[in-house]
């Protein structure tokens, strides 16, 4: 039997007195889409920051690529977090205002060290094409840019770290429903082009009904239906 690229068992998350996340378990293969389903509230996104590492589980074990990742110390997290990449819901406060798109996609490349000064630029503008936007949008600023124009950018920063699983946060809900559709497409394109696995926060069971292979329900931080 193939180990899962990601493997969450008897996950906790507490926020104060309140458990969000309630031994959540749950596996997902590469090339799959797995749904976290359910209304607001329910612990969907403590369970994606948990996965993510960003919010360090309070129990259970997170296992990537085989890998128990809630043991392990930031430094030894740190040659893992690039192959393990969020999309959040607001695609224009997930990009600094500051920066025009072009820099904002090749920061993870400057940080992990993979910036050359020739080979940089041309990756940039690869990874903005590959998301359906012109590579002259790099001149741009997020505020220059639609919603959905702006996500595809944040999609394009998420694919410079080469990932093997991204981490959906309700990537679609801010759009509008003719722009949500291409950016489905574009999301189900890459995974066939690349071998991804997406674990997909969303409360849409239309969308949900649509994108994802796999769909598990949550409430009251608890996998309650499959």
């Amino acid at each position: 039997m193939s180990t899962p690229l990601l493997d969450v068992r008897a996950l906790v998350v507490r926020h104060g007195a309140v458990t969000a996340v309630d031994r959540v378990g749950f596996s997902l293969e590469a090339g799959e889409t797995l749904a976290l389903n359910g209304p607001s509230g329910c612990g969907k996104s403590s369970t994606a920051l948990a996965v993510l590492q960003l919010r360090r589980p309070d129990s259970g074990e997170v296992r990537f690529e085989g890998r128990e990742l809630t043991a392990m110390t930031e430094r030894e997290l740190r040659p893992l977090r690039p192959r393990m990449q969020p999309v959040f819901q607001d695609p224009y406060g997930s990009l600094s205002p500051r920066h025009r798109i072009r820099d904002a996609v090749a920061e993870p490349l400057k940080v992990q060290g993979r910036w050359a000064a020739t080979a940089g630029p041309a990756r940039v503008a690869e990874l903005l094409d590959r998301v359906g936007l012109d590579p002259s949008y790099g001149d741009r600023y997020p505020h220059e840019l639609s919603g959905g124009q702006c996500q595809r950018a944040g999609i394009a920063r998420a694919l410079a770290s080469e990932p093997r699983l991204l981490v959906l946060d309700e990537p679609v809900s801010a759009l509008d429903p003719s722009v949500r559709a291409g950016v489905l497409n574009l999301l189900a394109d890459l995974q066939d082009e690349l071998g991804l696995g997406y674990l997909f926060i969303c409360h849409d069971r239309a969308v949900v009904r649509h994108f994802a292979d796999r769909a598990l329900e949550m409430r009251d931080g608890r996998i309650s239906s499959s």
